[in-house]
């Protein structure tokens, strides 16, 4: 990728076999995911983003969505990929504007797939509080209390870390006047958690407009006794 952020005319690292067919693979699940996030409602448009890590023989492949298209235009001929340096080594289309929020996770956590939207609740919240409020034991799911990390312009470094210090030991935050952002194991883990997070927030808007009443929050002990129970959760195999 150039200084400007355009990526360079010619990539000069092509996968080849089992990795390019790895990397189909991960690009069909990237754009399916990218495509939930519209139909759930978490994004308008070409707003919001989606990258997945893909090992490989020559070290790692971050791919993301491009920067301005519509996704259900996307097709495996859009592939577009970086290394973890930001250097674009597959694809023509332009990485996603928020390419340093997503590189910025994928370097400092153990992170496969990262999820960002601009889901309405949530960004509601995130002009009011400067941390979810624990209205559902859901939170522990995402590590603790949800905080939210200060404004700053959209695809920046400055923005980046001001989301890696909210999401310390967390893995989901809130953006100022932003959006979300949340990370996971997979692209399905990912997602889940940003809905969790929108509707969580959700929850504690509808709880707080009602009239006359302040609603009742979980203490910090009963988080703890809720992230203790979920190591368990779910199926063994």
């Amino acid at each position: 990728m150039t200084e400007q952020g355009q990526p360079d005319e010619q990539p000069d690292e092509q996968p080849e076999g089992q990795e390019r067919e790895a990397i189909s693979r991960a690009w069909s699940d990237l754009v399916a995911t990218a495509r939930r996030t519209v139909a759930d409602g978490l994004v308008v448009g070409t707003s919001g983003n989606v990258s997945v890590r893909v090992p490989g023989p020559t070290g790692d492949i971050v791919l993301v969505t491009p920067s301005g298209v519509h996704y259900d235009r996307l097709t495996a001929a859009d592939a577009v990929g970086v290394r973890l340096d930001g250097r674009q080594v597959l694809g023509q289309l332009t990485p996603t504007s928020e390419l340093p929020m997503h590189l910025a996770i994928h370097r400092a956590t153990d992170a496969v797939a990262v999820v960002h939207t601009h889901a309405v609740h949530a960004t509601a919240v995130s002009t009011l509080v400067d941390e979810l409020p624990l209205i559902h034991y859901m939170a522990a799911a995402l590590g603790g209390p949800v905080r939210v990390a200060p404004y700053a312009l959209y695809g920046t470094g400055e923005l980046a870390a001001h989301m890696l210090r909210a999401l310390a030991d967390r893995t989901g935050c809130l953006l100022r006047n932003h959006g979300t952002v949340t990370y996971g194991s997979s692209l399905d883990q990912a997602f889940d958690r940003t809905a969790q997070l929108e509707w969580m927030c959700r929850l504690w808007l509808t709880a707080v407009s009602v009239p006359g009443r302040t609603p009742a929050l979980l203490s910090e002990p009963q988080l703890r006794e809720v992230a203790g129970k979920l190591r368990d959760y779910g199926q063994s195999r």
